[in-house]
């Protein structure tokens, strides 16, 4: 995917490839500006990819028409980073959630049941919530909200765009919770962008930890987490502060800047940060290869380690 600006052209995304799954929950992670939201967005063609291959239930979702691609839309629904911003302010919560049916060409009994039923479904069945406005609510009803909304169309695929980061910490565990159920219960296959790396492992079947547009590393949600094959995977964990004495603060944290996305440089993307980097990483993009049990890497140099705590002092793999 490629932004054109006044400074020049931006890849946004490159060489993105990942399936997901009915009842499965796909993580991505990493940095601020890595390309998370501009691939959900990618999904959706809310942003438009100068090329590629977009597949939902072997339709081509970046060759339909417009007029397909909204009927698409019903079986694929986007949770945005800020509820209350993402919902209409002029229009009580009965209203948004009811949009989508309506759209849909729904009769009126049904978009008022759907409505009802999803709006009871997340916790706020309560008719005094009904016809209040956005404004009127706090930040996990506002999200309870869009989430109602994205369930009345009956949805396959539920793209979460950074859903609990403006959120209390206790309303967080309530969203993801719900998000939880919501997946086995509807067999929802869900992609779940986020930076923080706690939120992602608590709720991801599978993780892909992207850097600057590209993926480093795609795996099981426990084993990239546990054995970190990437050097920027385990750089990014080994950032995380901890407060358990018995498992202290490894760092140090990632130095230096992350490149600019307007001149990424050649080779690995990653080499100018990385304390593994060698002659061949600064010249040849190493391609994602599989490095363990339903573990990926895209790395010259990869981590193979025996356990879990033994990636720090893993041995490298010649690519």
């Amino acid at each position: 995917m490629e932004y054109t600006t006044a400074a020049g052209t931006v890849q946004a995304v490159a060489g993105v490839s990942f399936d997901v799954l009915p009842n499965e929950t796909l993580g991505i992670v990493g940095e601020s500006g890595c390309g998370k939201s501009s691939t959900g967005r990618a999904i959706l063609r809310l942003d438009q990819g100068a090329q590629g291959r977009i597949t939902f239930a072997g339709e081509r979702v970046d060759q339909v028409s417009e007029k397909r691609m909204r009927e698409l839309r019903r079986d694929m629904q986007m949770i945005f980073q800020d509820p209350v911003a993402s919902l209409n302010p002029r229009r009580s919560v009965r209203n948004i959630v009811a949009e989508g049916p309506a759209v849909a060409g729904r009769p009126a009994k049904e978009q008022a049941e759907r409505a009802a039923s999803a709006l009871e479904r997340v916790g706020l069945g309560d008719e005094r919530y009904a016809d209040v406005l956005p404004r009127q609510l706090s930040g996990g009803q506002a999200q309870r909200v869009a989430i109602a909304r994205a369930l009345a169309v009956g949805p396959r695929l539920l793209l979460c765009d950074e859903p609990v980061s403006a959120l209390d910490v206790s309303v967080q565990a309530q969203i993801l919770n719900l998000i939880e159920d919501l997946k086995a219960e509807y067999d929802l296959a869900v992609v779940f962008i986020a930076h923080d790396l706690g939120v992602v492992r608590s709720v991801s079947d599978v993780v892909m930890v992207m850097y600057l547009g590209t993926v480093c590393e795609f795996g099981d949600s426990l084993t990239v987490y546990d054995r970190p094959a990437h050097p920027y995977t385990q750089a990014l964990l080994d950032s995380v502060p901890t407060t358990d004495p018995e498992n202290p603060f490894e760092g140090p944290a990632l130095e230096g800047d992350v490149p600019s996305p307007l001149a990424p440089p050649s080779g690995c993307r990653f080499n100018t940060r990385c304390p593994r980097a060698q002659e061949v990483c600064r010249t040849d993009v190493p391609e994602m290869r599989e490095v363990g049990p339903r573990q990926y890497a895209a790395c010259h140099f990869p981590v193979v380690d025996a356990g879990p705590g033994s990636a720090r002092a893993g041995e490298e793999q010649d690519g």
